[in-house]
């Protein structure tokens, strides 16, 4: 043997793949003679060191095939030749960098603070030490060894182990000579030497097509055109602004020729041109971070930092994004803290151990979605959480967040029977680790990026969701009002025979309309599994179907909180929703369809140019009943107001198939306009109406001193604006 001082054992150690520190042996090292190169590089027959001036064959290492020593007088940068399999290769020795991450970042990831944990963990194309290549580092505390694997390497564990940095429990490697495009994962061996499946990047940037879920090295940084919109978008997020949600699935909107997805880039163009002329003022999509099922449709996440290849990469991704802005609409991101998939790829079990979600399944496993729960009270966890939120609001210009599942996160006994959840500290059932996480995802989103919006799904009646965390609360912008959902829907698949019986299902949301900052969502969860379409829930002949919906969304538009659809009930698709087609847009041929996309797209323009429709959303001074009682008429009537000098609007609903003349008091004397009939014509209705408006006399009716005769059309709703 040459005169190495390269032990026995470490060699071993190293071309088995169980040596817990790599760079300790590999790479070049002072010795006591000079330097000393170790490199490992199975099946190389002969490896030479390249220093630039001079080429040096190294000595193959005895009995441990793959392994040679070189002996340099003086440290000097160097790479290989390889010889093997009959090929000659060359290439950079990626142990003869020193680590990427500094000081800084190592006390923050071992302190679980790191507020953009995405700029240290994860893939990064980078020059390091005047070479290019690709940074990797993974968070792993109790694994004993840790490589990243892919083409590049031939899969094999042995030949990129990672450098273990301290007590953070991260692992770190710049492998020079790769780039944008790369596919990868993380290949782990856990407490006790058993090597786990490969591991997706929890913070990988991209992924491949489903069903392949290696990881892939992308770049996230890019240009902006943007500018207008995020000067002015904090004040588009206020809870005095018009808010109109379109929510969609990309997958599934519309399909190009060949059934295939539409792309980001095709997106860009067709949605956001769609969404914009209907007039809604965001875009909400069902979650786009990583997923390995479409039947999940993306709740189900394994890439928490990849936005979906299945329709373009993050550039494409930052394209549509960008498209929407420019045109002046927000874009909102359906995000998936509550809970992860048990895929083997994915966060469960990831260093072999119970690292993001509880060990125990009475906390760390749901029952009703087969998925994980995130060990909340982690700092590492909350931390991988919080940065993941704040990773999507900066690096791709989200404009808001909506939060799935907060019930399931605030609640310890969600979904469980006696005996199988665990109490807090307290004896009692809030989760408060999960409370934590919340509060700080908002704190931080807020405070860190200006004019955002963050909203709850929250389907209980926890306290002070959107108020403010310093006063109490969850700190969110908005909650979607779930109860007001359910109510109303129940009420309008009633026959109108025995809606009287109900009346007050249409009238309860406004017992609670100010205790949260309410969003009225009628989302995708209302037509899937069964439930049928929003059509197809109306009861009736087909004329009274489309009327029924056609009251029902006047009735929406008109109510207070901000206003949210689902893609297809626009204009009143007939079946359930399907994700693996697209919407049946051959409908808008049958004029009934057509009609009620024009009175949502009526509707969305009417709330955004009506003061009186939003400004007074979430306050109490913006509303008053005119007639909450009449049950057996079925008629509602309520007057919505602004600010001082901004016009009043009065809205009031027919929920029966008899057309009235119905004297309706009104808070001002004079001429008010009718400014939207459900029943036109161009809606699909039946033209009854009242040629315009109505002039009040002083005949004192509902508790007010003026009043008129007004034309309600069966199943209608219509809006009356003060002259």
């Amino acid at each position: 043997m040459a005169e190495t001082t390269l032990d026995r054992g470490a060699a071993e150690a190293v071309a088995g793949g169980w040596h817990g520190d790599p760079f300790s042996v590999l790479g070049a090292h002072k010795r006591a003679r000079g330097w000393e190169i170790t490199a490992f590089v199975p099946g190389a027959e002969r490896l030479w060191v390249l220093t630039g001036k001079t080429e040096a064959e190294a000595v193959p290492y005895p009995g441990v095939p793959g392994v040679f020593t070189h002996q340099m007088a003086r440290k000097a940068h160097y790479s290989f030749r390889a010889q093997g399999f009959g090929a000659t290769w060359e290439f950079e020795d990626p142990y003869r960098f020193g680590p990427v991450l500094g000081e800084m970042d190592e006390y923050l990831l071992g302190e679980g603070t790191h507020r953009r944990l995405w700029q240290v963990l994860g893939a990064h194309v980078m020059t390091h030490e005047g070479v290019a290549g690709v940074h990797f580092a993974v968070w792993a505390p109790n694994a004993e060894r840790v490589s990243v694997v892919g083409d590049f390497n031939v899969w094999d564990g042995r030949r990129n182990p990672m450098r273990r940095r301290g007590a953070t429990g991260v692992w770190e490697i710049f492998i020079p000579g790769l780039g944008e495009g790369v596919t990868y994962k993380y290949e782990i061996k856990g407490p006790g030497g058993a090597v786990l499946p490969l591991k997706a990047d929890p913070v990988g940037f991209g992924s491949e097509h489903p069903p392949a879920n290696a990881s892939v090295v992308r770049t996230i940084r890019g240009d902006w055109h943007d500018g207008a919109w995020m000067e002015r978008r904090a004040a588009a997020h206020t809870i005095d602004a018009p808010i109109s949600v379109y929510e969609v699935h990309l997958g599934s909107w519309r399909r190009a020729p060949g059934d295939r997805m539409l792309s980001y880039l095709e997106l860009a163009e067709q949605l956001v041109d769609y969404a914009a002329d209907m007039g809604f003022t965001h875009i909400e999509c069902l979650p786009v971070s990583e997923f390995p099922f479409d039947g999940s449709w993306g709740y189900q996440p394994v890439g928490m930092f990849a936005p979906t290849i299945r329709h373009g990469t993050p550039e494409e991704f930052r394209a549509f994004v960008d498209a929407a802005h420019r045109k002046g609409l927000g874009v909102i991101l359906d995000w998936v803290p509550g809970h992860f998939p048990t895929d083997a790829h994915g966060l469960g079990q990831f260093d072999g151990t119970a690292l993001y979600e509880h060990a125990d399944p009475r906390e760390g496993f749901h029952q009703d979605w087969n998925t994980l729960i995130y060990n909340y009270g982690r700092v590492e966890v909350k931390n991988y959480l919080v940065s993941n939120a704040l990773y999507w609001l900066e690096e791709y210009h989200i404009d808001g967040l909506r939060v799935d599942a907060v019930a399931s996160m605030l609640y310890r006994d969600y979904s469980r029977q006696q005996g199988e959840w665990v109490p807090n500290r307290d004896g009692g059932r809030e989760n408060y680790e999960a409370i934590d996480v919340l509060r700080s995802t908002n704190i931080t989103a807020y405070g860190e990026v200006p004019g955002i919006m963050t909203i709850a799904e929250e389907s209980t009646a926890f306290p002070g969701v959107s108020r403010p965390a310093n006063w109490g609360g969850l700190g969110f912008g908005f909650k979607w009002n779930m109860g007001w959902m359910n109510d109303t829907l129940a009420y309008m698949q009633k026959d109108p025979l025995y809606r009287k019986y109900h009346h007050h299902q249409m009238t309860f949301g406004l017992v609670y309309a100010w205790s949260e900052n309410y969003i009225l969502p009628i989302s995708h969860d209302e037509v899937v599994h069964g439930k049928g379409s929003m059509l197809a829930k109306m009861p009736g002949n087909p004329w009274e179907k489309f009327a029924n919906l056609r009251a029902f969304y006047g009735f929406m538009w008109a109510h207070p909180g901000k206003k949210l659809l689902f893609m297809g009930q626009e204009f009143a698709q007939g079946a359930e929703w399907n994700h693996s087609q697209s919407l049946d847009w051959h409908q808008l041929d049958i004029a009934e369809h057509s009609g009620m996309q024009r009175l949502v797209r009526d509707l969305n323009r009417l709330y955004r140019e009506t003061r009186a429709l939003h400004v007074n959303d979430t306050r109490p001074e913006g509303f008053a009943w005119i007639e909450s009682n009449d049950a057996e008429a079925g008629v509602y009537a309520w007057v919505r107001r602004g600010n001082a000098g901004d016009r009043q609007v009065v809205a009031v609903v027919n929920m029966t198939p008899v057309e009235r003349t119905y004297r309706l008091g009104l808070p001002a004397a004079g001429k008010w306009h009718e400014i939207l009939n459900t029943d036109a014509g161009v809606y699909g209705g039946g033209n009854r109406g009242n040629l315009g408006g109505v002039t009040t006399e002083k005949t004192p009716w509902h508790g007010q001193t003026q009043s008129a005769l007004v034309t309600l059309p069966p199943l209608s709703a219509v809006y009356l604006q003060q002259d």
